[in-house]
């Protein structure tokens, strides 16, 4: 095989290699003689077949085999013989005009990862912010939890029901005087004021007591979704059994009970060790920008522009889909695409910190166990039904690119870990407000980034502000930087026989609330009859 460079300009290296007709005819051969022992063909004893035949047989098919190892081979070669490290996968072209039996010119076009200085990690300061779980804080959380239980404490009976008020009621629904299928009910809980019912059914609750009997007269919307009842007016029949304060959720042990759990206090002790997690999450986030940000400022180097690509499309997709979801969509993609160069430029710093955390990781031994990687291949064979989940274990050990994609994320969090350790700690006890001020403080007010070169004058640490349609992920967030040791692995496509990820479920009792920013918007409920009529 002959090897010619034609390209080798910063990080884009281009060859064209020569593979002869005899190399490829030898490697016929070679199969022929292999495979010609178990072909059978009338007239001919077991083993005895001309190669000749054999060839007649398999020839085209023996010839595109033996091509294609010859060129496989080939680029083995040439990335040993160069000693290339390729970025993403080298781009291969073999001349159109080939033909079996003449020599075969193949064109090979790869981007190599860039050669980095040995990155400096001494003089790096960090302040880690930690906030303590308080009281207030655990009985806030259980308050809610109750609160979506509808666990309220009950007024005295005197109380007089008001707006905001939960009224329990049995009821009894009429047209014409003669009750309809589905109007009638028992212990339904009704907060005056929520607009879940028809119209005027709260507001005839206001002022009524504990035992109080009542008629209220109602008319069903024109829209209403069972046709024998929509646009008629009808009455309900109620009785009050109880007020409830929906401002004062009932918090004890009975409560604590109901959810499966010893009492109050096994309740607040579960609440208070996942609010800690909260806060441990939200220090780490802090500190692993803040190590980032210095990593960032004080490294600069060319990376691959197909790494880049390969990042930016992905972030550029993640915000499509936000932004489809957004109430006006198109608003959200003219806003995309004005601030789309922004954006490149985020992939650049990600593709950059990738680089950097994998060349400190390679330095100081970093590493992630066998045992940590089965560990890594059981997880995710989770997100699969039983009969994909053992096709993915294998698909994960037979293909490097996909092990390397899934090992990436928790390789990067041990060399952040590595470099916690190294840096020069000081602590500060902060609440939780003043600790994700602080972490929305990095996120919006930082300037936008831009892709011009080291001598530019600018500071080459900025990002851009946070978008409205940004994806929860956010594409600028450090601790998302693609990759670390398999930062110019390619992501294997996904299966399409692998079966759809299970969304995760919380644990069976008192989950606290996720932040805003993760827990999805309720959707308004939709109308319906006070008595469950539909």
């Amino acid at each position: 095989m002959q090897t010619v460079e034609t390209l080798n300009e910063g990080l884009k290296r281009a060859y064209t290699l020569t593979i002869t007709s005899k190399d490829i005819d030898a490697r016929v051969d070679k199969e022929v003689a292999a495979m010609a022992p178990q072909i059978k063909m009338p007239g001919f004893r077991p083993g005895k077949v001309p190669a000749n035949l054999v060839k007649k047989m398999h020839g085209e098919s023996l010839q595109r085999d033996a091509l294609n190892n010859s060129i496989q081979d080939g680029i083995q070669k040439l990335i040993a013989d160069q000693k290339l490290r390729p970025a993403m996968q080298p781009s291969v072209d073999l001349d159109e005009g080939f033909e079996f039996g003449k020599d075969a010119e193949i064109k090979v076009a790869l981007e190599v990862l860039p050669e980095i200085a040995a990155p400096s990690i001494d003089g790096l300061k960090l302040e880690r912010l930690t906030a303590e779980v308080g009281d207030a804080q655990v009985e806030e959380a259980a308050g809610r939890i109750a609160g979506q239980q509808n666990a309220f404490e009950a007024f005295p009976a005197a109380h007089k029901a008001k707006d905001g008020d939960t009224v329990v009621v049995d009821f009894v629904g009429k047209v014409d005087g003669v009750a309809f299928d589905g109007g009638t009910g028992e212990d339904m809980k009704v907060k005056i004021g929520s607009g879940s019912l028809i119209p005027g059914f709260e507001e005839q609750l206001v002022g009524v007591k504990t035992g109080d009997e009542k008629v209220l007269n109602v008319t069903f919307p024109d829209d209403y979704g069972a046709e024998n009842l929509a646009g008629k007016p009808a009455t309900f029949d109620i009785v009050v059994k109880s007020i409830l304060d929906s401002d004062k959720p009932k918090v004890d042990d009975e409560f604590a009970k109901s959810l499966g759990l010893e009492g109050i206090d096994q309740l607040k002790d579960l609440l208070k060790g996942q609010i800690e997690q909260e806060h441990n999450g939200l220090t780490r986030t802090y500190m692993k920008r803040k190590l980032l940000d210095q990593l960032a400022a004080s490294h600069d180097f060319d990376v691959p522009p197909s790494m880049v690509e390969a990042e930016f499309n992905q972030i550029w997709a993640q915000l499509q889909h936000e932004a489809g979801h957004e109430e006006d969509p198109e608003a959200a993609l003219a806003e995309m695409e004005a601030e789309k160069d922004d954006y490149r430029g985020i992939a650049v710093r990600r593709v950059r910190l990738g680089l950097l955390l994998s060349e400190i990781g390679q330095a100081n031994g970093v590493t992630v166990s066998d045992q940590e990687m089965n560990r890594l291949i059981m997880q995710a064979a989770q997100q699969y039904g039983p009969q994909d989940r053992e096709r993915f274990v294998q698909y994960v050990r037979q293909d490097p690119m996909a092990a390397a994609q899934l090992r990436a994320p928790l390789y990067e969090d041990k060399v952040v870990d590595y470099l916690f350790e190294k840096a020069e700690v000081t602590d500060k006890t902060v609440t939780r407000e003043e600790l994700e001020a602080a972490i929305e403080a990095g996120e919006e007010g930082e300037l936008k980034p831009h892709v011009h070169g080291p001598d530019c004058g600018h500071d080459h640490d900025e990002k851009p502000k946070a978008k409205k349609a940004a994806p929860k992920k956010k594409a600028d967030d450090a601790a998302e930087a693609p990759a670390a040791e398999e930062a110019h692995a390619k992501k294997p496509a996904a299966k399409k026989t692998a079966a759809k990820k299970d969304e995760a479920v919380a644990e069976a009792a008192p989950a606290e609330e996720a932040s805003a920013e993760e827990k999805p918007k309720k959707k308004a409920a939709p109308k319906k009859a006070a008595a469950k009529a539909e």
